[in-house]
């Protein structure tokens, strides 16, 4: 559903999500990425375990949190990508203190 412009000529970033590595863009946020990569990046709510996407895109929803880095509950929509970035795939709730 998501597909970069063939005009996008912004300089290439390389993450890491869940262990593959995953070609961003500059001024991609992570979630942005993810669902550039055409990747499945689903993440499982806490209470039901049913699976959501990013979907406002302005830090409102919360249905983009991940692992950015070993620090969860962030907001994928609202981090940029940089260089060498550790993405998790959120599944369930994060433990305080991991």
């Amino acid at each position: 559903m998501f597909k970069r412009s063939d005009q996008d000529s912004r300089r290439p970033v390389h993450i890491v999500v869940d262990g593959a590595a995953v070609a961003a863009r500059e001024g991609d946020t992570v979630s942005a990425a993810l669902l550039a990569s055409g990747r499945d990046v689903r993440r499982a709510t806490a209470v039901s375990g049913a699976p959501r996407l990013p979907y406002c895109m302005m830090g409102v929803c919360f249905d983009c949190l991940v692992t950015i880095d070993g620090v969860g509950n962030r907001q994928g929509c609202l981090v940029p990508v940089a260089e060498g970035m550790q993405i998790e795939i959120q599944k369930g709730k994060r433990e305080i203190g991991r």
